[in-house]
């Protein structure tokens, strides 16, 4: 079992960012997959994730339809769309897997990938 996050860099505020996570060695039919991330000092916490039985997506509600979570089956990656970007959104992202419910409470996923940085500074 794999994840790997990618797509992190220095983005200035405003601007777009797209976040990928693959996956290997099991199933998006099976697994939640969700992203979360942690700024200095500060807990991991969850953004969104994937239900695998239909690929809807669930968000924390103060999203602020910023993010967008996608699922792409045939390239087993998981998406995540950051809008108009803010010095606040300084934080290492991460996604995780778990198979045990609905939720973005991070010591339910089992799974977890290394990490992108996202740096958000003009």
């Amino acid at each position: 079992v794999q994840l790997q996050a990618s797509g992190g860099g220095l983005v200035q505020p405003g601007e777009s960012l797209r976040l990928s996570c693959s996956v290997s060695g099991f199933s998006l039919d099976h697994y939640y997959i969700g992203w979360f991330r942690q700024a200095a000092g500060r807990g991991r916490e969850g953004i969104a994730c994937i239900n695998p039985s239909d690929g809807s997506p669930y968000y924390r509600d103060s999203a602020n339809g910023r993010f967008i979570i996608s699922r792409d089956k045939d390239k087993s990656t998981i998406e995540l769309q950051i809008k108009n970007v803010r010095t606040e959104d300084t934080a290492v992202y991460y996604c995780g897997a778990q198979n045990y419910g609905l939720g973005l409470n991070p010591p339910a996923y089992i799974y977890w990938g290394q990490g992108t940085q996202v740096t958000v500074s003009s």
